[in-house]
């Protein structure tokens, strides 16, 4: 009974939506405010792929990991287990009710380190071996700025990995996938009323910004809507 009601007071803050006007920082937190503490639980259903595609990566023990738009910080969970102790971790984000929920989980934690900052400026104090960004690009409203300041982050030949929802434009590339006016009309109304905005724009940015790329493109059917599935992508890059 717990979980239900406690997945009700997510879809009730996903319903009321993101405030559309306003900095992002408080638009976020009047979104994640009610429901921070069930983040992780509803999101693990919610968001494909993070998983898998940290799975993908080639992470040296000891490497320099930053997260964009990191939230809660589950994702460190994802590594594998030598990875999570000998890595070093730093997780950025704007919305300070996930980061204290981010606090709680990795306090006993000193190679993680978690920071209130902006993903268009912020900078590591050297460079780092992989740029992550999950299901955070999305709701980034400077995209462009966003990937052009990761790959600044990131020393030669290091990794940027982005799983994220997206919809393709009206006429794909060939051998992509191809989603239908109905599809692009209505995600992208689905999930502009919570600050996500979809479309081929935020992938082709992170394609053009890496010499050598991997691309895989997924539906997921999602919480409660077992009819419909969404489409998202898994890429991995190289700088």
């Amino acid at each position: 009974m717990n979980r239900w009601r406690a997945d009700l007071d997510v879809l009730r803050a996903m319903l009321r939506g993101m405030p559309n006007s306003g900095p992002q920082q408080r638009r976020l937190e009047h979104f994640y405010s009610k429901q921070a503490a069930d983040y992780d639980r509803f999101r693990q259903r919610l968001l494909p792929g993070r998983s898998e595609l940290i799975a993908s990566l080639p992470i040296a023990l000891g490497a320099r990991v930053v997260e964009l738009g990191a939230g809660t910080g589950s994702n460190v969970g994802l590594f594998s287990p030598m990875q999570q102790r000998e890595c070093q971790f730093e997780l950025i984000d704007l919305c300070r009710p996930l980061l204290a929920e981010a606090r709680r989980a990795h306090a006993d934690k000193p190679n993680v380190r978690l920071i209130e900052g902006d993903a268009v400026t912020w900078q590591p104090d050297q460079p780092v071996d992989l740029v992550l960004m999950s299901y955070s690009l999305s709701m980034m409203p400077a995209p462009d700025l966003v990937v052009a300041n990761a790959m600044r982050m990131l020393r030669p030949g290091g990794l940027l990995a982005v799983v994220d929802f997206y919809l393709s434009s009206a006429k794909a590339e060939p051998g992509r996938a191809q989603h239908s006016l109905a599809e692009r009309l209505f995600w992208s109304r689905w999930f502009a009323h919570d600050g996500v905005v979809l479309g081929a724009e935020r992938l082709a940015l992170v394609q053009d910004a890496c010499r050598e790329s991997v691309l895989s493109e997924r539906r997921h059917r999602l919480p409660y809507l077992p009819l419909l599935r969404v489409p998202y992508f898994l890429f991995r890059g190289q700088a």
